[in-house]
């Protein structure tokens, strides 16, 4: 039997008297495009904050490829082939568009000369930016600067992708540019856990999808049986609400 690339075992977080996760488990096959969806407050973010280290858990474990890493900083985390993306992206203001790409093949995967500089372009290339390599990344429009976020987490060469909500905040004609990246991704055999609010895509690309709500995965399935025959009340309330939005 195979070690899941990612495995979460009754993890656990609160801030203060707040439960945000309570108990969450979860495993992530290599290769597999998992979807988590659920309601904003849900605890998605969270759970990829505890995953990445950007957050430590109150309780439970994660193991990457079948290594504790609970306790590990992102750098090292990073180091083991976890790369991640955040809902604002962040990129370094004041350097070009190929320097962030850099700062991640070198400083989060420890690759130097030439190996560093083709991680960084071939980042940029998967992800449309490397025409824009020489422009300052404080100039660029969020579409750009989402595509930048995705292109310095690819350039750390990692093995599994934590994406946070990649389109958020994106005019509708524009997602559909970073969806194309993404399913690009997941064709090409990328591991990845997907926290999204694009119902579609997630129909679309995730092998499996898993609905959080009230800090705990409700349920989890194929996702022609989820969105069609969902079993929980919680997670059918919650697909009313987006289909009669238009949303689904």
């Amino acid at each position: 039997m195979s070690v899941p690339a990612l495995e979460v075992a009754d993890v656990a977080k609160s801030y203060g008297s707040l439960s945000v996760l309570g108990s969450v488990s979860l495993a992530v096959a290599a290769g597999e495009a998992v979807g988590v969806v659920g309601p904003n407050g849900a605890g998605k973010t969270t759970l990829l904050d505890l995953l990445s280290g950007t957050g430590r858990c109150d309780a439970g474990r994660v193991l990457l490829h079948g290594r504790d890493v609970t306790r590990l900083p992102p750098p090292l985390r990073a180091r083991m082939g976890l790369g991640r993306t955040f809902q604002v992206p962040r990129p370094l203001a004041g350097l070009t568009v190929f320097e962030n790409a850099l700062v991640g093949s070198m400083r989060a995967a420890g690759l130097r000369g030439r190996q560093a500089y083709r991680a960084a372009y071939e980042a940029l290339a998967v992800t449309g930016m490397a025409d824009q390599a020489n422009t300052r990344a404080g100039s660029l429009r969020l579409l750009d600067r989402k595509r930048l976020e995705l292109a310095r987490a690819l350039a750390m060469r990692p093995r599994l992708m934590l994406l946070d909500e990649v389109t958020s905040a994106l005019d509708p004609e524009l997602v559909a540019d970073v969806l194309d990246v993404i399913r690009e991704l997941a064709e090409g055999g990328m591991t990845m856990l997907i926290a999204t609010h694009e119902m579609g895509f997630a129909r679309d690309i995730a092998s499996r999808v898993c609905f959080l709500a009230d800090g705990q995965i409700v349920e989890q399935a194929p996702p022609a049986q989820l969105f069609s025959q969902p079993s929980d009340e919680r997670t059918q309330r919650f697909l009313r609400r987006i289909t009669d939005a238009g949303r689904m």
